[in-house]
């Protein structure tokens, strides 16, 4: 990429230029992940007849939709008008480890994209997007709306869950534990990564029935099925009784403060008292100055103000959650960049 389109170099309009636009390239992004092109492309270059035959569009049409795509890298253009996959638009395959076609079919389409129209309605009343239309709704139902919508979000979760978990499981030391309990811990990527590197461990996954029965089918071949225990429920209503750890990775910010005390407690009503309370949250910074760490922290925060309703919070705003659950926070350690583990200890 030409060194000329660096943010660090561009002029001030053309940095809000192209804030405003960033929306044409996400949207590009979503409908090649929609119609598969980089699996038509997987093989070797293909030509823009080729893939408009083979995905029922209009050539000349997709073939500006690409070039849109090429002008930053997720394709590659060659001098016949011919097109081929880059190390980013290889990650938009179905086929290959560390798959994010899902996970731009989840962020970058609906419903997150509708929920985001819906901006301007979560800031005047501080609301998440869908309790416009219901104000009892809950966000969990946009995404299970239809099996489609449901298994991609359940792979987005896996992917960004995939690209945390190593660290995770080696930043805190899990030596002097023998359960654990992954709490809405969707498929049971972030559990199996922990028990994979701590063969003491015997793990409970616990999620909504719907998703557990996807995350079955999911952990039928894995060499780590019999240490897993499947536990479906709700954790506003009751958890796994008598465990040694109590994760939860990206639950809480998923939530207000009133919910996500809610489920603090009840995961303190069931733990012991020598039990540890983990969270994998990023920890909000004081201050934001302009960076990729500021811009994800950032992102996901009002992403959760307008999706769910939830936040991003500092280590003072976590301290105060906990304690309000009856919980001390003891530590944090940090995993990766945006992922903390923050300890805490029934009080």
């Amino acid at each position: 990429m030409s060194e000329s389109f660096s943010p660090a170099v561009l002029p001030a309009p053309l940095v809000v230029f192209q804030l405003a636009i960033g929306h044409y390239r996400s949207s590009a992004l979503a409908l090649v992940a929609k119609l598969g092109v980089a699996d038509l492309i997987a093989a070797g270059r293909r030509s823009v007849d080729d893939l408009a035959s083979a995905t029922s569009t209009q050539p000349q049409a997709l073939r500006r939709v690409l070039r849109l795509l090429a002008s930053v890298d997720v394709f590659r253009e060659d001098d016949a008008g011919g097109f081929e996959l880059t190390a980013a638009g290889q990650l938009l395959r179905s086929d290959v480890p560390g798959s994010m076609k899902a996970l731009v079919a989840t962020f970058a389409g609906p419903p997150i994209q509708e929920s985001w129209r819906e901006l301007e309605y979560c800031v005047r009343t501080g609301q998440p997007a869908f309790k416009k239309d219901d104000p009892n709704a809950d966000w969990t139902a946009r995404f299970s709306a239809d099996p489609e919508t449901a298994a991609n979000f359940d792979k987005a979760m896996a992917t960004a869950t995939a690209l945390a978990a190593p660290a995770v499981a080696s930043a805190y030391d899990f030596s002097s534990f023998n359960t654990i309990v992954d709490i809405g811990g969707g498929n049971g990527t972030l559990l199996a990564a922990i028990l994979s590197a701590h063969p003491q461990l015997r793990g409970t996954l616990f999620e909504r029935p719907d998703v557990l029965e996807r995350a079955r089918g999911a952990l039928a071949s894995s060499p780590l099925k019999a240490r897993i225990d499947l536990a479906p429920g709700s954790f506003f209503e009751a958890v796994p009784a008598g465990l040694d750890v109590y994760l939860l990775k990206h639950v809480i910010h998923d939530w207000s403060d009133a919910d996500a005390c809610a489920i603090l407690k009840v995961c303190r009503r069931a733990m012991p008292t020598h039990a540890k309370l983990l969270l994998v949250e990023g920890v909000y910074p004081r201050r934001i100055e302009p960076s990729l760490e500021a811009q994800g922290a950032t992102a996901n925060d009002v992403n959760m103000l307008v999706c769910t309703g939830g936040r991003q919070r500092s280590e003072a705003e976590f301290r105060e959650l906990l304690a309000a659950a009856s919980f001390q926070l003891t530590r944090i350690v940090p995993a990766s960049v945006g992922a903390c583990v923050i300890e805490g200890v029934p009080c």
